[in-house]
This record gives structure tokens, sequence and C-alpha cells, in this order.
């Protein structure tokens, strides 16, 4: 057994792809209409579903506002360097809600982003 993907509810689909995939670097791997549920899967990630956990953004047609809730946490990116990473997203326009830093309590270099739709993203080094 393995994590297949990761789904979230998305507000505004293409400024979800324009993060995802221009922000994080992540490609569009498949994405489909549902005409009869009135919505939108378009999965998006470093490779496969076949070879690695990618995420699935969901798009409603009629419903565009969402609570992120507090049960939820974040979805944590693997980058080769988290300075860098946060540089670059911040040109961007991205909105880092922590800069990148060493982990509290011991442990590596991490930062926080904020995806459109309020999920945080947490940028590490930590392979684990």
């Amino acid at each position: 057994m393995r994590i297949v993907h990761t789904m979230i509810r998305v507000k505004d689909l293409d400024e979800s792809l324009k993060f995802y995939c221009d922000g994080l670097g992540m490609d569009v791997l498949k994405k489909k209409d549902y005409e009869s549920g009135r919505f939108t899967n378009t999965f998006v990630g470093y490779g496969s579903e076949d070879d690695t956990a990618v995420i699935e953004l969901t798009y409603n047609w009629d419903t565009h506002e969402y609570d992120v809730g507090d049960g939820f946490g974040h979805i944590a990116i693997g980058v080769p360097d988290v300075y860098a990473t946060c540089d670059d997203l911040r040109k961007k326009g991205v909105n880092i809600t922590r800069d990148a830093g060493p982990m509290k309590h011991g442990g590596g270099v991490i930062a926080f982003v904020e995806d459109p739709n309020g999920y945080k993203i947490e940028l590490t080094t930590r392979a684990e």
C-alpha cells in the first residue's frame, strides 16, 4: 500500500494551477470535467501517480467558498534549498507565512507558504 493522492477543494482553478505549477514547479498530470457532478478534477505533481503521491485539485463549479478548518495541517514539499525557493516564490507574489529558517525544537530548515485557497504548504529539505 501507498498514498496515491491528496484531494483539496479550490476556489479558482486557474489561480491554483498558477501556484502549484508556475510557483512550485508541478506538472498537470490529468484534468477531467464531470458535467453531471458539476466539478473538475485536476491532478498535479512531480511525477506519475504510478510512482509518486500527487495532489488532486477539485474545483466545484457552483461552490467557491470553503473553510480550510482546524483539522488540516499542511502539505510538505521537499526542495533542495528552502531559502532560495522562498526567494523565488516571493518574487512570484506567493504569500510566505513563515520565512525559511531552522525548525523550532530542532530539525531541518523549513518555511511555510500559503496557496490561493488558504492551504499551508511546508517547504523542507528533510527527506523524512
